[in-house]
């Protein structure tokens, strides 16, 4: 385990980007230096490195930056999460995942976001933990746990993906091709702001926030009829798209800084 004066050392002699952590505690990022606002979380067994190139940093800071290694997402974490990293000898390194191994272990993905919505739940906002997610929090960790990694947001997510249909696209255009699996992604023109999973039989799931209608994890029908929750997503399609590959981080995200 490391705390901020056993950091320091291991720093002394290299860039502290270059040093990298498994995570053994569930960990809390934020989304600012100092806000208290949750950006995203990390399970344990995931890796990070920290964001800065000077240890002098590390003094009389309550908070570090740092940078998710499996999908290059930065937040900052409290200094008294420290003794909760391990160093690591093996850097964390993309597994090749293609899409026939993909198709193989939807039916897992789906049942993790099944098994899910069982549970007692609520929206939170950068919930990858569970039993709270947000939508792409949910898919992302329904994904990995089966070993398919995705970028983290919704926005990034619907990039990523090999498009089905264009935004815009009618629900009705989208059923056509949709297949158990597929992304199904809603917002304003200029992004997607939310993602669901589709099961089949014109059904998705996705956690949706109360804004919405709903605080937490549901099934919800491509229709244009229904209840409150249907009819509100209905009028934010943007499109859908197929996972092809998990997700691999460029070298040059993985060396960004914050």
């Amino acid at each position: 385990m490391v705390a901020i004066d056993a950091l320091k050392a291991q720093l002394d002699q290299c860039s502290p980007s270059s040093v990298e952590y498994r995570i053994a505690q569930p960990l809390d990022l934020y989304d600012a230096q100092d806000s208290k606002a949750l950006a995203t979380q990390a399970w344990p067994g995931r890796h990070l490195k920290f964001c800065f190139t000077k240890t002098t940093l590390l003094d009389d800071k309550s908070t570090l930056p740092v940078r998710l290694c499996e999908d290059n997402y930065p937040g900052w974490i409290d200094v008294q999460a420290l003794p909760y990293l391990e160093p690591v000898n093996h850097p964390y390194q993309a597994a090749s995942v293609e899409r026939e191994q993909i198709s193989a272990l939807l039916p897992y993905v789906i049942a993790f976001m099944q098994a899910a919505l069982q549970q007692t739940n609520q929206y939170l906002w950068g919930g990858t933990l569970g039993p709270n997610f947000d939508c792409s929090g949910l898919m992302q960790r329904a994904f990995a746990e089966q070993g398919i990694w995705l970028p983290r947001d919704a926005y990034q997510q619907e990039a990523f993906t090999q498009p089905l249909k264009n935004p815009g696209t009618t629900a009705q255009a989208l059923v056509e091709v949709l297949q158990p699996g597929d992304f199904i992604f809603f917002g304003p023109p200029e992004k997607a702001n939310h993602v669901a999973l589709y099961l089949g039989d014109r059904q998705y799931i996705h956690s949706s926030g109360r804004d919405q209608g709903r605080n937490g994890i549901g099934i919800d029908l491509l229709s244009e009829t229904g209840d409150t929750v249907t009819r509100t997503y209905y009028k934010q399609i943007r499109g859908a798209g197929r996972i092809m590959r998990g997700y691999r981080p460029s070298n040059e995200d993985q060396h960004k800084g914050i």
